[in-house]
């Protein structure tokens, strides 16, 4: 199998902008310059393995999803408590489900945005 680096940039771009993360910003929280993202993205450049997994976690995506563009499940995935989609529902999902029921449209757009701004740092 050959590896699609225009596709990789792609969805490294996509993801990217999903978090509402310039380039510059992206590049600093990975420890990258702007330049290699860029080159990244545009699918001139392939990744070491290091490279790669901090771009995944950063990103918080799967290494298939990045590489493949697929996703793969992950046990701790949200669903539905009432439709009982999938057997292995986690309790802390179900909670945190049950206090944003509670807020409005506005304090959801916040919470939304503050998930936006920390997510590229946990891992």
């Amino acid at each position: 199998m050959e590896i699609d680096n225009d596709a990789i940039g792609k969805r490294i771009r996509e993801e990217r902008e999903k978090l509402g993360l310039s380039r510059e910003e992206f590049a600093e929280i990975i420890g990258l310059s702007d330049y290699y993202i860029g080159q990244l993205e545009r699918g001139e450049r392939q990744m070491s393995m290091p490279t790669l997994i901090k771009v995944a976690n950063c990103l918080h995506v799967s290494l298939d999803y990045l590489v493949l563009g697929r996703l793969s499940f992950d046990a701790a995935y949200i669903c539905d408590p009432n439709n009982n989609t999938y057997e292995t529902w986690d309790e802390g999902f179900y909670e945190i489900n049950n206090l944003l029921k509670k807020c409005s449209p506005h304090e959801i757009e916040l919470f939304k945005k503050l998930i936006k701004t920390i997510l590229p740092y946990m891992r």
